[in-house]
């Protein structure tokens, strides 16, 4: 018998089969059940809600992290004759507004946005209204806090699920360990046997460990390259590579130094360049034009490019996820491919300080607990995230994390978020405009006009002034009147721009009265921290152990290969004992008080307090928080002179010598 979607398959995808894993996935959900899909990277998750989306009968939403992603998605789907599209930063109002009525019509059955979409409450407005099939969740790995790259806004998709009615969830990602699949599973519940897992090895993919001091690591990705270039090119192929590096400034410094070497072009990127110019390197990578990369971790989500040869770490990477997810991008068309680490532990000290600096101080926790608590009219609170950041020396994702954290303690309840601030431009006139619209409508657009503050050309929105206006009508007064300028914009009578999200939670004053609340939160980071200090540390014995690389990598994420690959550094006797690390500067000859004087006199001067150990820790170790940037420490001679030297040395080390 075959299958309802064998025609769809071969109409639309040209396949006459499907990969591993894919079929238990896809009739999963056409039977009407929530599932997860555990493929390594370019295993063909994206095809398992794809192919149902064509099936189902209503909208499929696909939560995905990355524009680009997102973008790529939309052109493949669209080039195969599906209806697609994304709601995104880059479209303008009109083309907006095109989208949505092709997802009221049910012409679009695939729509793609940001999990951050979800807390513009003018879209969340217009989703509740549409019937949905399927939620797709990309990179499902965001939602544990126990995971790598755990993003607090993915905690919020469990409650959209119930408040948009979606009936079906599927869960996508390349990484997860057990325990991170157990999360998923719990937040979604998703049966045990819905979970779809097929191995994360990858036999044409050679693990090749060869640590490197700092000093002679260019040279060798000089070697390596040429080394791919002459094979490939004895074989009339082209090819493509990316190097792996931690800091921009390594990325900018190595590219142009095998740009001056090589006969081939060679290109940095990182988030530091501007977008369009970041969209022009990837293309030109994608299109053989620039066939090497030097790249921070900002390069390669969604990059499908089959013909990557090799992946080299110059740098360590930041976990084993990360490390999993950057080789999986080598030889996507089967082909034998090189990923080859040149990294040792001198790259350690780096890592460990961005995990430092996402742990926040008491201080500012109970800064924040003390904000909510003098804020809080009625029950709830609402908050600007950037402002709070800076007042709270806290950095914005460890900020989420926190509300998050609230959240989960029943202190916090999330109701929603709005733009504090609208202001309208209309076309012509303000009779003009009024002219297009009879009776109460008109009566109240010209309510909204009369409260708005103006300026030259552009009308503000006074929601006070108009909720005193109109007083009590069945809904506040600022959604009507956004409804009304939203229904204006769309046609064509006036300019709609909004700024300043402002997140709105309910308080739960008891529970935030909690005199230990802050140290228990406190305690909850120092226990994350030690868990990425933990996760760092177990990737390096992953690359340091003399046993095959690639079984203990699938053990890692609950796979037990039964033999080893054969072709590895270890298992083709290449195996090359780490050099140990070094610990950075002798800090008995170093003067605490003067180092740490300029930073202390500006953190006086604008905070009118002393700097606490941890800052100064983190100024001589360069980690960046709010206070700091606040202060131009970057300016100061002494920031980030400690880089090279273990956090928790300095900070023992300031400790001791400023009590003294």
């Amino acid at each position: 018998m075959i299958p309802d979607w064998q025609q769809p398959l071969q109409q639309y995808f040209g396949f006459a089969g499907l990969r591993p894993g894919q079929q238990p996935v896809i009739e999963t959900l056409l039977s009407g059940r929530s599932a997860a899909a555990i493929f390594p990277t370019g295993s063909g998750k994206s095809l398992c809600y794809q192919l149902p989306a064509l099936m189902l009968p209503h909208l499929t939403l696909v939560i995905s992290p990355l524009l680009a992603l997102m973008q790529d998605q939309v052109q493949f789907l669209q080039s195969k004759g599906i209806a697609a599209a994304t709601i995104d930063s880059t479209q303008s109002r009109e083309d907006m507004h095109v989208v949505m009525d092709g997802v009221r019509s049910g012409s679009i059955k695939i729509l793609m946005v940001s999990v951050e979409r979800l807390k513009n409450e003018s879209f969340r407005r217009f989703i509740a209204a549409v019937p949905l099939s399927l939620l797709v969740v990309d990179e499902a790995h965001c939602i544990s806090e126990w995971g790598h790259n755990f993003r607090p806004d993915y905690l919020k998709l469990p409650d959209y699920c119930r408040e948009f009615h979606v009936p079906q969830v599927l869960l996508l990602t390349a990484t997860a360990t057990p325990q991170v699949i157990a999360d998923m599973r719990r937040y979604f519940s998703i049966a045990e046997n819905d979970v779809v897992t097929t191995g994360f090895y990858r036999p044409n993919l050679r693990l090749l460990v060869q640590p490197t001091a700092e000093a002679e690591r260019a040279d060798k990705c000089r070697q390596w390259l040429t080394h791919v270039a002459q094979k490939s090119a004895q074989k009339s192929q082209d090819f493509a590579a990316i190097i792996y590096v931690t800091l921009q400034h390594t990325a900018e410094e190595l590219a142009q130094r095998l740009n001056a070497q090589l006969p081939f072009a060679v290109e940095a990127y990182h988030a530091g360049l501007g977008p369009e110019l970041r969209d022009a390197i990837q293309q030109r990578f994608m299109n053989g034009g620039t066939p090497v990369i030097v790249a921070t971790i900002a390069f390669g989500m969604g990059v499908d490019k089959s013909n990557i040869r090799q992946v080299i770490h110059y740098d360590l990477p930041k976990s084993t996820e990360n490390y999993s997810q950057e080789i999986g991008r080598a030889g996507r068309d089967g082909q034998a491919s090189d990923c080859i680490m040149l990294a040792d532990e001198a790259g350690l000290t780096v890592l460990e300080n961005f995990v430092y600096g996402d742990t926040p101080e008491q201080t500012g926790i109970e800064a924040l607990l003390q904000q909510i608590r003098s804020q809080t009219q009625g029950g709830q609170w609402e908050v600007l995230m950037t402002p709070l950041s800076a007042e709270t020396n806290i950095r914005l994702l460890p900020l989420k994390t926190l509300l998050v954290n609230l959240e989960m303690r029943g202190v916090l309840a999330a109701q929603y978020s709005y733009f504090a601030e609208h202001r309208y431009r209309p076309a012509g006139s303000e009779s003009e405009l009024l002219a297009r619209l009879q009776g109460e409508p008109q009566q109240f657009l010209q309510t909204v006009l009369n409260t708005s503050q103006k300026g030259r050309s552009w009308y503000t929105l006074d929601s006070a002034a108009l909720e005193q206006a109109v007083g009590n009508q069945g809904q506040p007064a600022r959604l009507r009147a956004l409804k009304a300028l939203e229904y204006c914009q769309e046609k064509g009578w006036l300019t709609l721009e909004s700024k300043q999200m402002t997140d709105v939670y309910r308080v739960d004053e008891q529970r935030l009265a909690d005199a230990n609340l802050a140290a228990s939160l406190y305690q909850h980071f120092l226990d994350r921290e030690e868990n990425e200090i933990r996760r760092i540390r177990r990737m390096l014995d992953l690359f340091r152990q003399p046993r095959c690389i690639a079984r203990q990598l699938s053990a890692y994420f609950g796979e037990d290969m039964g033999q080893d690959c054969g072709h590895c550094s270890v298992c083709s006797g290449r195996f090359v004992d780490w050099p140990s690390r070094r610990h950075g500067q002798d800090l008995s000859r170093l003067d605490a008080q003067a180092l740490c004087a300029p930073l202390q006199e500006k953190i006086q001067a604008q905070f009118a307090r002393q700097a606490s150990p941890e800052l100064l820790t983190r100024f001589l170790c360069g980690v960046q928080v709010p206070w700091l940037s606040k202060v131009k420490a970057r300016t100061l001679p002494a920031m980030g002179q400690l880089a090279d030297t273990p956090y928790a040395d300095v900070r023992q080390w300031l400790q001791q010598s400023l009590r003294g």
